[in-house]
């Protein structure tokens, strides 16, 4: 979306918002992996090295024959690919790299502080048959490469992101090389350095994926839409999200305004029910944020992402303004305190109270599902990297169950602590997937007894 745009339909919507607030709310070898990249580019953290991500916007080659181009990250050779602008290139901005047959995109520089991360927006050009393609590396200024990763296959006509974690120290550059198949479009390459101290902007569902959701369109209750921001599991039965998870440090903290941008997800697929703002007009329940908005405000887009109605659900103004917000501060000041987070939240159930009164089981005409309680499980770590492998069964576990409701507030967050193995059983999900059974039995049979501010 261009900046203006953007720009002109936050002021429209900030206008028309019928949003009530309360502090910034509404009232070796390394692998890969492959998921949805939606509209939103994520913002620079302390991990990641400068003039990246690489969105190819700056640089112009129009032809597929061997040649330099001149980016600002740095120069890059295209070998059978060119920089296309077409409509039918899958891109975020206005340029993205297309590769044919067997061609190869290489850094002509390194980076030198080595790389724990590599993510790389992938798509099909046009109606192209699907392709397969690898990221190589090299230590040594290219006199030799190393694949790095899995073989990915590109089959989709939205843009998908293929991360790829690693741990390569000192000077490293980086190619794609296209195996087989139709066109390919590549944009938003990113490195991520490996200096173990920052704190990053990692992977937003690097626990795992709790309810196994997929990108396959005909998966409706429990479709998997990965943003830069955040990931979530929509469920176009109830017009919202099964759960949202996100990764919380201080790199995608900063001092920009919250947007108050509420705007319907276009990126649902067709046919999908897609809720917009007015949908939650003197329904007596906010329009509550999962992943927070204060938790995204880095920059202007990242704060944008987080009003896309994907993200929001009916939530009692009390639950929202008072409990559940103080627990997302503390969640927030957990992060200022050199610790990084790893977030999964949603509801469950069906009937809440809102300031009307009574229970309300839907909003929206019945396309709107309402909780009747929410969730929330926090994994707490110090900053660092290879989180997974760091969970032990001494790591601080966070699992909250609150009713949505006007008198949830009658308590502090705290006295609605739980176990993560409880959540499970009220949403039939499981958590932490990617940490090993060992340490899950006894991190998700705990409830946590640690500070609360």
């Amino acid at each position: 979306m261009k900046k203006n745009s953007t720009l002109l339909l936050s002021l429209l919507l900030f206008v028309f918002s019928d949003c009530s607030k309360k502090n910034n709310r509404d009232i070796t070898p390394a692998t890969s992996t492959t998921t949805t990249q939606q509209d939103f580019a994520g913002g620079g953290s302390m991990g990641v090295y400068g003039n990246y991500p690489e969105t190819f916007e700056s640089g112009s080659k129009g032809a597929y024959a061997i040649g330099n181009v001149t980016l600002t990250s740095g120069t890059w050779t295209l070998d059978d690919a060119l920089i296309g602008s077409l409509a039918n290139d899958r891109k975020n901005g206005s340029k993205s790299v297309r590769i044919q047959n067997t061609g190869i995109v290489s850094m002509q520089f390194d980076v030198t502080n080595g790389a724990s991360q590599v993510t790389i927006a992938h798509g099909v050009y046009g109606s192209d048959a699907s392709s397969t393609w690898q990221l190589w590396y090299s230590t040594n200024s290219g006199s030799t490469w190393t694949q790095t990763g899995s073989t990915v296959t590109t089959s989709a006509t939205s843009l998908n992101t293929a991360t790829f974690t690693m741990n390569i120290s000192g000077n490293v550059r980086f190619e794609i090389k296209k195996i087989s198949g139709g066109r390919l479009n590549i944009d938003d390459f990113s490195i991520e350095d490996n200096n173990n101290t920052n704190p990053t902007q990692d992977d937003n569902m690097a626990m795992g994926n709790p309810s196994g959701a997929t990108t396959n369109t005909a998966n409706s209750t429990n479709y998997l839409m990965a943003k830069s921001q955040y990931t979530l599991a929509y469920n176009s039965a109830k017009g919202m999200a099964n759960w949202v998870s996100w990764h919380l440090s201080a790199a995608w903290l900063g001092n920009t305004p919250r947007c108050d941008c509420f705007t319907g997800d276009n990126t649902l697929p067709a046919g999908y029910y897609k809720a917009v703002t007015s949908n939650y007009t003197n329904t007596g329940f906010d329009r509550g944020h999962m992943c927070p908005s204060a938790d995204r405000n880095l920059n202007a887009t990242d704060n944008a992402a987080t009003f896309l109605m994907t993200n929001i659900t009916p939530q009692a103004p009390h639950l929202n303004q008072i409990t559940w917000a103080d627990l997302e501060d503390y969640c927030r000041t957990l992060a200022n305190s050199g610790n990084e987070l790893y977030i999964i939240s949603g509801g469950y159930g069906t009937g809440g109270t809102g300031s009307n009164g009574g229970t309300t089981n839907t909003i929206a005409s019945g396309n709107i599902n309402v909780p009747s309680h929410y969730w929330k499980v926090i994994v707490v770590l110090s900053n660092g990297s290879n989180d997974v492998s760091r969970v032990s069964t001494s790591t601080r576990v966070i699992a909250v169950d609150m009713p949505n409701n006007q008198s949830v507030n009658a308590h502090t967050w705290d006295y609605y602590r739980t176990t993560v193995n409880a959540i499970e059983s009220a949403t039939g999900y499981d958590f932490l997937s990617n940490v090993s059974t060992s340490i899950q039995n006894v991190i998700e049979a705990q409830v946590d007894n640690g500070p609360t501010q």
